[in-house]
């Protein structure tokens, strides 16, 4: 009868421990992920420049997922030299300005207008603040070796 009595409890600590976690195991609210991480991968680009020459920069958005509201932007500075950055579909951009990016691939069309050292740094942001950086420099080639 004792036995009995002790292997009862012992069920009934192991029910009651098994309904415990049951119970805060459950849980009704999804964690849907909004916030994924990206990249902008780019081709090569030419480092040497002329005045009023144009380089072509290729580059593609790479998701880490997709949240169907998530959208991009794109703005630049040029800290170095003088220059114009124009997008594929014509948009030509002003420094410090937010655009609405619009592809996972797209273009961008640099044009010198200095024969001094440019730079340009292009920022991608999502609408959750993330950030991804591009920096670009240009030299000028004035005709002097290839």
């Amino acid at each position: 009868m004792y036995m009995k009595n002790v292997m009862y409890k012992i069920i009934m600590g192991c029910y009651i421990v098994a309904a415990l976690v049951l119970v805060t195991a459950c849980n009704d609210s999804l964690d849907i992920q909004q916030a994924y991480p990206f990249s902008i991968e780019t081709l090569p680009v030419p480092k040497r420049l002329k005045v009023g020459e144009t380089a072509e920069i290729r580059c593609q958005l790479v998701r880490g997922g997709y949240y169907q509201p998530t959208t991009y932007q794109i703005r630049y500075f040029q800290p170095d030299g003088k220059g114009k950055l124009e997008m594929d579909n014509g948009t030509v951009f002003l420094p410090n300005d937010l655009y609405p990016l619009e592809k996972e691939m797209f273009r961008l069309y640099y044009t010198s207008a200095s024969t001094d050292q440019q730079t340009i740094d292009i920022y991608i942001i999502d609408s959750f603040g993330q950030m991804q950086q591009l920096s670009f420099s240009f030299n000028n080639d004035n005709g002097k070796g290839k």
